[in-house]
Order: structure tokens, then sequence, then C-alpha cells
């Protein structure tokens, strides 16, 4: 993570994102600290990490998220060439989440 990043604040988020205990706690915080269209926008995002990691098209993808194509060759470029985030948190949630063999 970009040493810009790593802030007391950003320490204090994620201490408050990691305090959550379930899913009505999560709509409850994040309905408060971020506008609908932010959090559309990370879940659109979250989805498109999902079925690139499916090996759907982008214009599958496209159609299905509404994503742009810029969006989803930024997430390409997460999953491919990033801290693998995407990859850790899909191992961890659900079977349906995990990266195709290779």
């Amino acid at each position: 993570m970009s040493k810009k990043l790593r802030t007391e604040a950003v320490d204090r988020l994620f201490d408050a994102i990691l305090s959550l205990e379930n899913r009505e706690e999560c709509y409850t915080f994040f309905e408060d600290i971020c506008t609908v269209n932010e959090l559309l926008s990370l879940s659109q995002r979250f989805e498109v990490a999902k079925m690139l990691r499916d090996q759907k098209t982008y214009l599958d993808i496209a159609e299905k998220t509404g994503a742009s194509t810029a969006t989803i060759s930024r997430v390409n470029r997460s999953l491919n060439y990033g801290n693998d985030g995407y990859d850790m948190v899909f191992a961890r949630i659900c079977d349906d989440y995990k990266k195709p063999e290779e």
C-alpha cells in the first residue's frame, strides 16, 4: 500500500470497519460514510472482479454490471498487477469467488 495512504486517519477508518459485526452494521455504517453512488461504485467493482475471475468477457461484464470498459480495465489491472486484495477476500468468503485453476 502506498505510504501516502498509510495514515493514522486511514488506520482509524479500517479499525472502524473491522469493528463491524454483521451485514446490517455494515449497511448502517456505510450508508453514513459513503454516498449511494460511492457504495454502488465499490460494489460494482467487486462484481466486475468476480466476473473477470470467472473469465467473463468485457462485453458480458459491461452488460450485466453497467460498468464502463475503463472501469473493467482498471479492475483487471488490479487483479493482475495489484496487491492480491481481491483474491484474498474471494478465497475467504466463498468457493464461488475463487480464482479458476490455470
